[in-house]
Order: C-alpha cells, then sequence, then structure tokens
C-alpha cells in the first residue's frame, strides 16, 4: 500500500450463490490487499429483502411480491483511485439488476 493514496471500504450484499464469485473478482482487481496478504474480506450472512417494481427485470422473485433470499455482506479495502473501476468489475457478475452496494472513507492511523 503506498502512503496516503487513501482507501476506501467496499461493501457488497449479494446473494450466497454468487458470493465466491464476488470475493473472487475483488481479489483478482486488488481490492483486499492488506501488506503482503491478499483477496483478504469479511463475510456476514443475513437476509436481504425486496419488491421488484413493474418495470423490474428480477433475477430472484417476481413483480409485486416482497421477496426474502439468504444473501452475504462481503467488505473488503482497496486504494480509492481503483474503488469505482473494482465496483463496475463486480457489477459484471453480480446477478442483481440493481446492486446494493456502500463505500466508506477510511482513516489512517496518522489521521486520528
Amino acid at each position: 500500500m503506498v502512503k496516503d493514496e487513501g482507501m476506501v471500504k467496499i461493501v457488497i450484499y449479494v446473494p450466497e450463490s454468487h458470493g465466491d464469485t464476488v470475493r473472487g473478482v475483488l481479489g483478482e482487481f486488488k481490492a483486499g490487499n492488506i501488506g503482503e496478504y491478499d483477496y483478504c474480506s469479511f463475510t456476514q450472512r443475513g437476509i436481504g429483502r425486496f419488491r421488484p417494481g413493474d418495470g423490474a427485470n428480477p433475477h430472484i422473485g417476481s413483480i409485486g411480491e416482497i421477496e426474502e433470499v439468504p444473501e452475504e455482506r462481503i467488505e473488503t479495502i482497496c486504494p480509492r483511485r481503483i474503488a469505482r473501476m473494482v465496483i463496475e468489475k463486480v457489477r459484471e457478475v453480480h446477478p442483481y439488476e440493481e446492486m446494493a452496494f456502500d463505500v466508506y472513507p477510511l482513516l489512517d492511523i496518522g489521521e486520528l
């Protein structure tokens, strides 16, 4: 990691069936590199809930019906300068029409 390049945490919600694929893309495109380790991430399982609207084309579920899906919350870090590219690469393999994700800026220990 280059000092002062700025890091972000990326959090992606994905059906359990696609968790390994998403983690693979994250690692392949250099998200999750910490020191001499790569492909670093944390996964938490939960239930995603949604209702597809009239114009939706859902991968899972039916228009107008509330759906519950076993999902994974995958967290990793990456340099801010590559975060947009990493998210775009994940979108290519993510099954949902609308991918839910968060990006958080991270502070360096020197900034505390």
